[in-house]
């Protein structure tokens, strides 16, 4: 488990010489209070989690091929196996938008921008996931911690900067104008990228 904790918090804990109990990795995103000890016990959903034996083959197929992959399983694949049929939906279209091949976007740019907009949500489980994968798909663990702390102020081309504003005015429901595409243009984005 990952604990994301504020700098406030960070600098009280190292000031009592806390820091030296601590067995958890810390990561200092400005966004979420560290979680207590006893919410371990806490279940990863409201709703049951199925048995492996109780889901049906092609789920329990795919949860086998990600577990096999990563060395675990993440608890979305968990928790949306409770519903087969939006559990399939949705990594249909997961698969869909992040492997398709059109467009200029790689799959470390595709990355990037769930990392963002999660970063924009405060959905820290989609921050940790992602900042992840960005790591391997960019090759670049430096880059996606600038990314987590502050984007906008990170070592991020002029043409990732522009795709992220991009995705963050359609993800915040902003009017989208000409003049975002035009500001994709100039970066050489075109309306498939888009």
């Amino acid at each position: 488990m990952l604990t994301i904790i504020t700098t406030q918090s960070l600098l009280r804990l190292v000031t009592n010489r806390f820091w030296k109990k601590l067995p958890l990795v810390t990561l200092n995103l400005g966004l979420y209070e560290s979680q207590h000890q006893e919410e371990k016990s806490k279940p990863i959903s409201r709703y049951p989690i199925p048995y492996k034996k109780d889901l049906p083959f092609d789920i329990l197929e795919l949860m086998e091929e990600i577990e096999k992959k990563t060395g675990f399983l993440p608890n979305v694949f968990k928790v949306l196996s409770h519903w087969p049929l939006e559990y399939r939906a949705f990594f249909a279209y997961y698969n869909v938008i992040c492997n398709k091949k059109t467009g200029q976007l790689s799959r470390a740019d595709k990355e990037l921008i769930i990392l963002v907009t999660s970063l924009a949500n405060r959905c820290s489980y989609s921050v940790v996931v992602h900042s992840a994968r960005y790591r391997v798909f960019s090759k670049n663990p430096v880059l996606s911690d600038q990314v987590c702390i502050n984007w906008r102020k990170s070592d991020l081309t002029a043409w990732e900067k522009a795709m992220l504003e991009f995705a963050l005015a359609i993800s915040q429901a902003d009017d989208v104008t000409d003049d975002h595409f035009k500001k994709l243009e100039v970066h050489g984005f075109n309306q498939e990228d888009a």
